[in-house]
């Protein structure tokens, strides 16, 4: 047990968990307690009922977010289940507070299937102005997610879509320190599970939709090898991006999907790539390599190998890829805008807000530190903008 581990718990026993309800008006009089309870509360009540827009005035759902997990996808650690999970939604609610100043409430569920939980979702709808889904392993999260995008309020797999932002922030940025066009790239990707498509879909999306060029090429690669369309075991998810990257037909392994490739994206596991495989890339190549704790490959031995920049999910090493740079401020600009979904042109405008972040990139820094509180404002402008731009506000 490493000393985070043990002051980690030391922490929690001691303040039994992260997160408590603060009143916002006093209770010290008859007065306040007939203004915050009954009678008057039931004028609000009303209120409501006869105009449901005010609800968003009167209550706390303009700046509440619902963290929802079923626990069975819990950081690197598995499926844990729905208590297990609680620390984390926590410390998620935690992050919301101190980076955007949204109220996050965390919401485990003792159930792991499709259908009850989206039942369970749209039944604490009507509390909250949004929600965030985390920690639900794939491919469930995209029928969960796909199915609740009709609340009239954002629903927001993070493990897909803030890695898929951050990501794209970083790509951007690490693209202009090592000189390459991604219209001229390569790119590969280790990992083809939620937030490796959704990576992969942001980059196709952001180059479609005129954002930045289209890629010269997008490779996936999972535990069998390359996904190409003559494969007959990939899900649907998989089997959609085949339709639409590896468009050479490569087949076989990493090392073969790798060779010529100008860069590396790892969502995957520990010491995969090699000093080799660097090598056989094309010159000044990008390894984003965001397996944790360990990554696909430690960067001094990508740097060695010749990449031209390395980013990776660890804080004690330059350019870590944290959700943290991104969901706070997406959900920011979401909910100030009153938006009913997050779609790709919001994502997009997060990417390349928090791109700008940095106003000159360099091998050690392509991304801002996550500690940095300005982002998320920065972030939540671009987004409300693009929400508004786009047509999705009530």
């Amino acid at each position: 047990m490493s000393d985070y581990d043990r002051k980690s718990i030391e922490v929690h026993e001691r303040l039994h968990g992260k997160l408590a309800v603060q009143s916002k008006v006093p209770v010290q009089t008859r007065e306040d307690l007939s203004i915050a309870y009954t009678p008057g509360v039931a004028a609000v009540c009303t209120e409501i009922h006869e105009h449901p827009e005010r609800v968003y005035d009167l209550t706390i759902k303009r700046n509440t977010v619902a963290i929802v997990s079923d626990g069975s996808a819990i950081l690197g650690l598995g499926n844990l289940g729905a208590e297990a999970s609680l620390p984390v939604m926590e410390g998620k609610a935690v992050l919301f507070k101190e980076f955007a100043d949204i109220d996050g409430f965390p919401i485990c569920l003792a159930t792991q299937d499709v259908d009850e939980i989206v039942t369970a979702v749209r039944a604490i709808a009507p509390v909250f102005g949004g929600i965030n889904l985390e920690d639900i392993s794939a491919p469930r999260c995209f029928e969960v997610e796909s199915q609740l995008q009709d609340l009239g309020i954002p629903v927001f797999h993070d493990d897909q879509h803030g890695t898929a932002v951050v990501t794209h922030a970083a790509l951007l940025n690490a693209l202009r320190v090592a000189g390459k066009k991604i219209e001229d790239c390569k790119i590969v990707f280790n990992g083809s599970g939620a937030s490796a498509i959704a990576c992969a879909k942001l980059i196709i999306s952001a180059g479609e939709t005129g954002h930045t060029g289209k890629a010269g090429d997008i490779i996936l690669c999972d535990s069998k090898g390359i996904v190409h369309k003559d494969r007959t075991d990939l899900n649907p998810y998989k089997a959609e991006l085949a339709e639409v990257t590896n468009r050479e037909g490569v087949h076989g392994g990493l090392a073969d999907a790798i060779r010529g490739a100008d860069v590396f994206i790892g969502l995957s596991m520990a010491g995969l790539v090699d000093q080799d495989m660097v090598r056989s890339m094309k010159p000044h190549p990008i390894i984003l390599a965001m397996a944790n704790p360990t990554p696909e490959i430690m960067p001094h031995l990508a740097h060695e190998a010749g990449a031209a920049v390395v980013g990776t999910g660890r804080s004690d090493f330059p350019n870590q890829i944290n959700n943290v740079l991104a969901f706070p401020g997406i959900f920011r600009g979401a909910l100030d805008a009153k938006a009913k979904v997050i779609n790709d042109e919001m994502k997009i405008a997060a990417a390349q807000a928090l791109a700008k972040e940095v106003l000159e990139p360099s091998p050690e820094r392509i991304l801002p530190q996550p500690l940095d509180k300005g982002v998320a404002s920065n972030i939540g402008l671009a987004v409300a903008e693009a929400a508004r731009k786009s047509g999705v506000c009530r």
